[in-house]
């Protein structure tokens, strides 16, 4: 077994294998409710809600949700940040057998426009914050129905109060739509139960979004038992019981904010505490309120909590596991914040972990007993990761560079209506299982501890968030000024990585700092904030390979160049 698998010998406390129910999604939480009905099931803001709470809220939904039309193999749109609304609507679509799609709730019409074409869905959550870019949307096919949900719904009154004096009253007011339904009235308005889709365990129970070799992000299709699987391995990898609690601050149309903070809390009869959207001073605050005992994240969070004055004397001793993705974790950030927690009472470790949507999120991570520096980590119980020569499905040998890629009941179904690129990604090997080719490499040291190296994709990691050059390169070119763009992501100590565009202009006269804004703000009308460029240079032609494709590693080595002379 040690033979096949090294990394066991590492698992200290963890099972080598767990036991996987054959359910859904909705299946599962009711479970969970059953066993702890009196457990608070999440926080927001202090308002909390019990797991027979919960599961009532979801059923309730669902009865709305049928009311309206949603019914099963629908698709259904949620744009929101981590928050009730969001929550009980991914549960209750699941209930129906409808199939949920989540993204981003700052996605621009256009975007929006692409995951209506895509999904083809007819109905969609969001917050009234958000309405505009939703209804400004032109799909091939119209939005039928848009809830509006409004954060202070799950507020105290005095919260409620605070809410509206800081953000509600600068939120403009929904317009007369026919297709508007709001959440309240709309969950009030109930009467019986909603019917039970017939969806299994193995079939598509959500479809989240990555980027495409298009520059498009296509959609991710993962199943009951995906998200089952990934969530339990979670839970029992962080040691996550019915006594603990999570800060959910990773969006909840993100895997990881999905599948750990929220679903393996779920999992495991543990409290999620959403936070609907990101800053030192929020997650500082529920550290020193709430005490979480476990806290995920991105390298960006860790390194903002270790500069909020307001931590430097919190008791930290709460925290039992804490764990970094998305990004390479700095040793400076690492140390800083482990600096932090000790001063504040707390002996736990900053750990790094891998994964990608196409597993749910993360798949493997560093055991809480056995570190090795610069290392991913070795795989949860049931999976399994290896390093294959790039370009083929042959293993490479110990301590060699290669392809990693992973197999288990975390790895995705499919990619949406797309079975060349499912087929790209997924493959059956010699051992007759499938295979999921990450595009990043790395290497296996003898232990079968795992290090990351660098992505075969061209994907930028901005702040913890996926950015598509292509689809940047392509909002770029519809400017009138612009005949060529390339762009690739350059070190920033804030963000890990910002967007850089190095733009061939039509006329090169007009190059200059009013020109550069312009794009910018163009980039900015269409693109999420993270994928917009910070900056743009004006080249006179882009460099091409050899077989006539843009070098954007060329482009790399020049910025870095000028950055070190």
């Amino acid at each position: 077994m040690y033979e096949d698998r090294p990394w066991l010998r590492f698992y200290g406390k963890v099972p080598t294998a767990l036991a996987y129910p054959e359910v859904t999604l909705y299946e599962a939480l009711s479970a969970t409710a059953r066993r702890v009905p009196g457990a608070v099931a999440w926080d927001f803001f202090g308002t909390r809600s019990t797991y027979a709470q919960l599961l009532a809220e979801v059923d309730r939904c669902a009865a709305a949700l049928a009311t309206e039309g949603l019914s099963e193999g629908d698709h259904f749109l949620i744009s929101m940040p981590t928050s009730p609304q969001a929550v009980i609507a991914f549960y209750a679509a699941n209930r129906l057998g409808a199939l949920p799609a989540l993204i981003h709730p700052l996605s621009t019409a256009p975007e929006i426009t692409h995951f209506l074409d895509v999904t083809n869905a007819q109905m969609a959550l969001t917050l009234d914050a958000f309405y505009g870019p939703l209804a400004a949307a032109t799909p091939k096919k119209p939005l039928a129905r848009i809830v509006i949900a409004r954060i202070p719904e799950y507020l105290s009154p005095l919260k409620r109060l605070g809410f509206w004096a800081t953000k509600g009253r600068k939120i403009p007011a929904v317009p007369d739509d026919p297709r508007v339904r709001a959440w309240g009235a709309l969950l009030a308005a109930v009467r019986g139960e909603a019917p039970r889709g017939a969806a299994k365990t193995g079939d598509p129970a959500a479809i989240l979004f990555s980027g495409g070799t298009t520059g498009l992000p296509k959609g991710i299709v993962l199943s009951n038992r995906n998200f089952i699987a990934e969530g339990l391995q979670a839970a029992a990898w962080c040691e996550l019981g019915e006594q603990d609690a999570i800060l959910a601050i990773l969006p909840i149309f993100h895997g990881f904010g999905l599948g750990v903070c929220v679903n393996a809390a779920f999992m495991a009869g543990a409290k999620s505490i959403l936070v609907p959207q990101f800053s030192a001073e929020i997650v500082s605050k529920l550290l020193r309120t709430e005490r979480p005992s476990v806290l995920v994240g991105v390298p960006t969070l860790f390194d903002a909590l270790t500069k909020d004055p307001s931590l430097a004397s919190a008791d930290l001793s709460c925290l039992t596991a804490c764990f970094c993705g998305a990004d390479t974790l700095p040793r400076a950030v690492k140390e800083r914040f482990e600096a932090l927690v000790e001063k504040g009472g707390g002996r736990v470790k900053l750990l790094e972990g891998y994964g990608l949507t196409e597993a749910v999120s993360g798949i493997m991570a560093t055991p809480l007993t056995e570190y090795r520096e610069g290392s991913i980590g070795i795989p949860f119980p049931d999976m399994l990761a290896q390093i294959v020569q790039p370009g083929t499905m042959a293993e490479a040998p110990v301590g060699e560079e290669g392809e990693i890629c992973v197999a288990g009941p975390a790895v995705m179904l499919g990619y949406l209506d797309d079975p060349e690129a499912t087929a790209q990604t997924l493959k059956v090997h010699a051992d007759g299982r499938t295979w999921l080719h990450t595009g990043d490499l790395g290497r296996m040291d003898a232990d079968g501890f795992f290090y990351f190296s660098v992505r075969l994709k061209r994907m930028i990691k901005s702040s913890g968030f996926n950015v598509y050059p292509a689809q940047v390169e392509a909002v770029l070119r519809e400017h009138p000024a612009v005949a060529e763009a390339c762009v690739f992501g350059v070190p920033d100590p804030a963000q890990v990585e910002r967007v850089k565009a190095c733009v061939v202009l039509r006329d090169p006269a007009q190059a200059g700092s009013a020109l550069e804004q312009a794009l910018i703000d163009h980039c900015r009308e269409r693109l999420i904030k993270w994928s917009c460029p910070r900056e743009v240079e004006f080249i006179d032609a882009l460099p091409l390979t050899k077989v006539g494709k843009v070098d954007y590693r060329e482009l790399v080595r020049r910025h870095e160049a000028k950055e070190g002379g």
